[in-house]
């Protein structure tokens, strides 16, 4: 699979039908980097053209903003409007729910308007277009599945019911937690809680909401999130069951059993 920058396609007189947004933990972090291949080995085998900024792709800014810090935000997000108004760029698609929160709706007052989805709304999309077809007999069929709902997806843009709907075509038995949808419990990542460790006393919200996960019996948890990935898995683990319970991204699912 050739994955080809918005300036390989601008070289060629070309327009993607949409610009991947990788983010920052797409591009950086080991686990992450599997959910981005695991969307881009979708996109490709629908033969969907997209590009991505490659090295001219910078942070959005959101957890510049998220700590409190306005200007770095600022200087962060001008950058890459500037880059992005700069190719035309129309349709954003990206797997970070931080991203496509930052993009869609804090962008647009700085002068970046464009059309942004979550890859769990654009796989949606495509599975109404009956663009994806999946296996008769897949790796996930009538295995246990609970999904995790991410805030920025759920909460900030009230996105529940597309990745729910994205997890039928898997054809398993997707069991709620008792916390879900505007009532689903974060996993403590957000508002750039990622970075530092708890305050003094306090107990790690990933290790409550794993708990919760494990709880449900499900041997997979579904999310949709890089962070959410990250304190999920930690919080398996707290639960000492990382060996038969799988935290997964929807586009990981998706991409390993589609047809």
């Amino acid at each position: 699979m050739q994955i080809k920058t918005m300036a390989e396609y601008m070289a060629n007189g070309e327009t993607p039908e949409v610009l991947f947004w990788v983010g920052c933990a797409g591009s950086f972090d080991q686990r992450a980097q599997k959910i981005t291949r695991a969307f881009a080995s979708i996109l490709d085998k629908l033969s969907i053209s997209f590009a991505i900024l490659g090295k001219e792709e910078s942070c959005t800014g959101d957890p510049a903003r998220r700590a409190g810090n306005e200007f770095l935000f600022q200087m962060m997000a001008y950058n890459n409007i500037q880059v992005l108004n700069g190719y035309g760029v129309k349709k954003i698609v990206t797997a970070c729910p931080h991203c496509f929160n930052t993009l869609k709706n804090e962008y647009p007052p700085l002068g970046g308007h464009y059309e942004v989805i979550h890859h769990a709304t654009y796989l949606q999309q495509l599975l109404d277009a009956g663009r994806i077809k999946m296996k008769e007999a897949g790796d996930f069929k009538g295995k246990k599945i609970t999904y995790h709902d991410s805030c920025y997806l759920g909460r900030a843009n009230n996105i529940y019911e597309a990745p729910r709907q994205v997890l039928q075509l898997l054809d398993a038995e997707l069991i709620e937690m008792k916390r879900c949808r505007s009532n689903g419990l974060c996993c403590g990542a957000g508002g750039a809680q990622m970075f530092k460790e708890e305050e003094k006393g306090s107990t790690r919200i990933n290790f409550a909401r794993g708990a919760e996960a494990v709880a449900t019996g499900a041997s997979v948890i579904a999310s949709n999130c890089p962070f959410c990935m990250t304190m999920l898995t930690d919080g398996v683990k707290e639960q000492g069951q990382e060996d038969s319970v799988k935290v997964l991204d929807i586009a990981e699912l998706i991409a390993q059993d589609m047809a």
